[in-house]
Protein backbone atom coordinates (compact mmCIF):
# COMPACT_ATOMS: atom_id res chain seq x y z
CA UNK A 1 0.00 0.00 0.00
CA UNK A 2 1.10 3.29 -0.71
CA UNK A 3 0.03 6.88 0.80
CA UNK A 4 -0.74 9.93 -1.02
CA UNK A 5 0.34 12.74 0.53
CA UNK A 6 -1.44 16.35 -0.66
CA UNK A 7 -0.16 19.65 1.77
CA UNK A 8 -2.98 22.27 0.27
CA UNK A 9 -3.28 25.93 0.86
CA UNK A 10 -6.39 27.67 1.26
CA UNK A 11 -6.74 30.56 -0.60
CA UNK A 12 -10.13 31.73 1.02
CA UNK A 13 -13.13 30.91 3.43
CA UNK A 14 -14.29 27.69 3.59
CA UNK A 15 -17.53 26.02 4.62
CA UNK A 16 -17.76 22.37 4.61
CA UNK A 17 -21.16 21.72 6.00
CA UNK A 18 -22.16 19.20 8.57
CA UNK A 19 -24.89 16.96 7.47
CA UNK A 20 -28.17 17.94 8.97
CA UNK A 21 -27.20 21.57 9.57
CA UNK A 22 -29.34 23.11 7.00
CA UNK A 23 -30.56 26.20 8.75
CA UNK A 24 -27.73 26.80 10.47
CA UNK A 25 -25.03 25.40 8.19
CA UNK A 26 -21.95 24.48 10.42
CA UNK A 27 -18.84 23.92 8.93
CA UNK A 28 -15.50 21.53 9.69
CA UNK A 29 -12.61 22.75 10.37
CA UNK A 30 -10.63 20.16 8.67
CA UNK A 31 -11.99 18.02 5.36
CA UNK A 32 -14.23 14.55 6.72
CA UNK A 33 -13.18 11.38 4.70
CA UNK A 34 -16.39 11.93 2.18
CA UNK A 35 -15.07 15.25 1.41
CA UNK A 36 -11.57 13.72 0.61
CA UNK A 37 -13.01 10.76 -1.92
CA UNK A 38 -15.13 13.39 -3.58
CA UNK A 39 -12.27 15.86 -4.07
CA UNK A 40 -10.14 13.19 -5.48
CA UNK A 41 -12.84 12.15 -7.78
CA UNK A 42 -13.40 15.35 -8.69
CA UNK A 43 -10.02 15.80 -10.07
CA UNK A 44 -9.83 12.80 -11.61
CA UNK A 45 -12.98 13.22 -13.64
CA UNK A 46 -12.40 16.37 -14.68
CA UNK A 47 -8.78 15.56 -15.66
CA UNK A 48 -10.08 12.07 -18.02
CA UNK A 49 -13.14 13.07 -19.05
CA UNK A 50 -14.32 9.99 -20.44
CA UNK A 51 -16.27 8.35 -17.45
CA UNK A 52 -19.24 9.75 -15.61
CA UNK A 53 -18.47 11.24 -12.47
CA UNK A 54 -19.98 8.27 -10.75
CA UNK A 55 -17.49 5.95 -11.98
CA UNK A 56 -14.87 7.72 -10.78
CA UNK A 57 -16.32 7.93 -6.98
CA UNK A 58 -16.51 4.33 -7.30
CA UNK A 59 -12.94 3.78 -8.46
CA UNK A 60 -11.57 5.88 -5.80
CA UNK A 61 -13.85 4.33 -3.29
CA UNK A 62 -12.80 0.92 -4.29
CA UNK A 63 -9.21 1.26 -3.80
CA UNK A 64 -9.11 3.88 -0.59
CA UNK A 65 -8.07 2.03 2.73
CA UNK A 66 -8.72 4.87 4.54
CA UNK A 67 -8.03 8.51 4.26
CA UNK A 68 -7.90 11.79 6.76
CA UNK A 69 -6.62 15.28 7.16
CA UNK A 70 -5.26 17.66 9.46
CA UNK A 71 -4.37 21.07 9.90
CA UNK A 72 -0.81 21.97 9.48
CA UNK A 73 -1.51 25.88 11.04
CA UNK A 74 -4.16 27.44 12.97
CA UNK A 75 -7.67 27.73 12.07
CA UNK A 76 -10.78 30.14 13.18
CA UNK A 77 -14.07 30.07 12.54
CA UNK A 78 -16.88 32.42 12.64
CA UNK A 79 -20.54 33.01 11.62
CA UNK A 80 -22.09 35.43 9.07
CA UNK A 81 -25.96 35.81 7.66
CA UNK A 82 -26.38 34.87 4.52
CA UNK A 83 -28.92 35.63 2.39
CA UNK A 84 -31.11 32.69 0.51
CA UNK A 85 -33.38 32.86 -2.68
CA UNK A 86 -36.17 31.16 -1.80
CA UNK A 87 -38.71 31.80 -4.98
CA UNK A 88 -37.48 32.33 -8.45
CA UNK A 89 -41.35 33.63 -8.92
CA UNK A 90 -43.37 35.77 -7.14
CA UNK A 91 -45.91 38.53 -6.97
CA UNK A 92 -44.96 42.09 -6.12
CA UNK A 93 -44.30 42.49 -2.56
CA UNK A 94 -43.64 38.53 -1.88
CA UNK A 95 -40.77 37.70 -0.11
CA UNK A 96 -37.84 36.11 -2.46
CA UNK A 97 -34.64 35.10 -0.21
CA UNK A 98 -34.14 34.32 3.47
CA UNK A 99 -31.47 35.21 6.03
CA UNK A 100 -29.61 31.96 7.09
CA UNK A 101 -26.78 31.71 9.63
CA UNK A 102 -23.46 29.60 8.09
CA UNK A 103 -20.40 29.01 9.33
CA UNK A 104 -17.10 29.45 7.86
CA UNK A 105 -13.55 28.26 8.28
CA UNK A 106 -9.88 29.79 7.30
CA UNK A 107 -6.48 28.26 7.82
CA UNK A 108 -3.43 28.70 5.26
CA UNK A 109 -2.22 24.86 5.23
CA UNK A 110 -4.28 21.96 5.79
CA UNK A 111 -2.58 18.15 4.96
CA UNK A 112 -4.30 15.11 3.35
CA UNK A 113 -3.48 12.04 3.53
CA UNK A 114 -4.90 8.51 1.57
CA UNK A 115 -3.83 4.97 2.04
CA UNK A 116 -4.66 3.00 -1.24
CA UNK A 117 -4.09 -0.02 -1.71
CA UNK A 118 -4.17 0.31 -5.72
CA UNK A 119 -3.14 4.35 -6.60
CA UNK A 120 -5.85 4.94 -9.31
CA UNK A 121 -3.97 5.68 -12.36
CA UNK A 122 -3.12 9.53 -13.29
CA UNK A 123 -4.78 10.74 -10.05
CA UNK A 124 -1.18 12.89 -8.80
CA UNK A 125 -1.34 14.15 -12.71
CA UNK A 126 -4.96 14.77 -11.67
CA UNK A 127 -4.51 16.40 -8.82
CA UNK A 128 -1.73 18.67 -10.16
CA UNK A 129 -3.86 19.76 -13.18
CA UNK A 130 -7.61 20.50 -11.93
CA UNK A 131 -8.13 23.43 -9.70
CA UNK A 132 -9.37 21.81 -6.33
CA UNK A 133 -11.86 23.25 -3.85
CA UNK A 134 -12.87 22.86 -0.16
CA UNK A 135 -16.63 22.41 -0.08
CA UNK A 136 -17.75 24.89 -2.26
CA UNK A 137 -16.60 25.89 -5.66
CA UNK A 138 -15.85 29.30 -4.81
CA UNK A 139 -13.03 27.79 -2.23
CA UNK A 140 -10.34 27.44 -4.40
CA UNK A 141 -7.34 25.13 -3.18
CA UNK A 142 -2.98 25.58 -4.62
CA UNK A 143 -0.94 22.96 -3.70
CA UNK A 144 1.71 23.84 -1.62
CA UNK A 145 4.17 21.78 -2.77
CA UNK A 146 4.28 18.43 -5.25
CA UNK A 147 2.29 15.47 -4.26
CA UNK A 148 4.14 12.74 -2.34
CA UNK A 149 4.05 9.03 -2.39
CA UNK A 150 4.91 7.21 0.96
CA UNK A 151 5.57 3.86 2.31
CA UNK A 152 2.98 2.24 4.66
CA UNK A 153 3.24 -0.61 6.71
CA UNK A 154 0.57 -2.18 9.05
CA UNK A 155 2.21 -1.97 12.59
CA UNK A 156 1.53 -4.80 15.15
CA UNK A 157 1.17 -4.28 18.67
CA UNK A 158 1.91 -7.31 20.77
CA UNK A 159 0.49 -6.12 24.46
CA UNK A 160 -1.79 -3.22 24.75
CA UNK A 161 0.26 0.02 23.64
CA UNK A 162 -0.02 3.48 23.60
CA UNK A 163 0.20 5.23 20.04
CA UNK A 164 -0.26 8.92 19.77
CA UNK A 165 -1.29 9.84 16.50
CA UNK A 166 -2.01 13.90 14.75
CA UNK A 167 -5.13 12.57 12.64
CA UNK A 168 -8.66 11.60 13.32
CA UNK A 169 -9.85 8.74 14.37
CA UNK A 170 -13.23 7.12 15.96
CA UNK A 171 -14.46 7.57 19.17
CA UNK A 172 -14.40 3.93 20.20
CA UNK A 173 -10.41 3.42 21.57
CA UNK A 174 -9.25 4.47 24.64
CA UNK A 175 -8.34 8.10 25.09
CA UNK A 176 -5.09 8.46 27.48
CA UNK A 177 -3.95 12.17 27.08
CA UNK A 178 -4.77 15.18 24.41
CA UNK A 179 -7.51 17.16 23.33
CA UNK A 180 -10.17 16.44 20.65
CA UNK A 181 -13.67 17.77 18.73
CA UNK A 182 -16.09 15.53 18.19
CA UNK A 183 -17.87 15.39 15.06
CA UNK A 184 -19.93 13.16 12.78
CA UNK A 185 -18.48 12.26 9.50
CA UNK A 186 -19.60 10.45 6.45
CA UNK A 187 -17.31 7.61 5.51
CA UNK A 188 -18.01 7.06 2.05
CA UNK A 189 -20.17 9.29 -0.69
CA UNK A 190 -21.39 6.77 -3.39
CA UNK A 191 -21.61 3.49 -1.50
CA UNK A 192 -25.05 3.26 0.66
CA UNK A 193 -25.27 0.61 3.42
CA UNK A 194 -29.37 -0.04 2.85
CA UNK A 195 -30.77 3.46 2.32
CA UNK A 196 -28.95 5.63 4.25
CA UNK A 197 -25.34 6.99 4.63
CA UNK A 198 -24.31 6.06 8.33
CA UNK A 199 -22.25 9.03 9.99
CA UNK A 200 -19.75 7.55 12.20
CA UNK A 201 -18.63 9.53 15.57
CA UNK A 202 -14.27 10.93 14.91
CA UNK A 203 -12.32 12.67 17.28
CA UNK A 204 -9.83 15.05 15.86
CA UNK A 205 -6.92 15.75 17.52
CA UNK A 206 -8.07 19.92 17.61
CA UNK A 207 -7.70 22.46 20.79
CA UNK A 208 -9.20 25.73 21.10
CA UNK A 209 -7.85 28.75 22.64
CA UNK A 210 -9.62 31.85 22.56
CA UNK A 211 -11.52 31.16 19.57
CA UNK A 212 -8.48 29.49 18.04
CA UNK A 213 -8.08 26.45 16.80
CA UNK A 214 -4.86 24.55 16.61
CA UNK A 215 -3.44 21.08 15.66
CA UNK A 216 -2.40 18.63 18.45
CA UNK A 217 -1.94 15.25 19.21
CA UNK A 218 -3.77 12.25 21.26
CA UNK A 219 -2.29 9.51 22.65
CA UNK A 220 -4.59 5.81 22.65
CA UNK A 221 -4.27 2.56 24.35
CA UNK A 222 -4.42 0.47 21.33
CA UNK A 223 -4.24 -3.71 21.38
CA UNK A 224 -3.75 -6.37 19.00
CA UNK A 225 -7.25 -5.97 17.57
CA UNK A 226 -6.36 -2.46 16.31
CA UNK A 227 -5.83 -1.42 12.66
CA UNK A 228 -2.96 0.27 12.78
CA UNK A 229 -0.84 1.51 9.98
CA UNK A 230 2.62 3.71 10.24
CA UNK A 231 3.19 6.01 7.38
CA UNK A 232 7.11 6.91 6.26
CA UNK A 233 7.75 10.73 7.91
CA UNK A 234 4.45 10.91 9.01
CA UNK A 235 3.38 8.77 12.14
CA UNK A 236 0.30 6.56 12.95
CA UNK A 237 -3.02 6.05 11.75
CA UNK A 238 -5.05 4.39 14.25
CA UNK A 239 -8.05 2.85 11.43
Amino acid sequence: MKALLLNLRLNSLYSINLPYTWQSALTYPILPPSAIIGLLANALQRYKNDQPPNRYLEEIEEQVEWVGSRLLSPCITRSYIMSAITKWKARLGDKFTNALGRQFSYTRNIQIVSIFKNLPDSLIDAVISVPLTAGDSESAISMEEMPVLKKVSRYKIIETQEIRTMFPLKFENKILSGEGKLYLMHEKCFKKEGKYFPLKTYLCPLKERKGIIYPTEITVSCNREDIIYKIEGVGFIIK
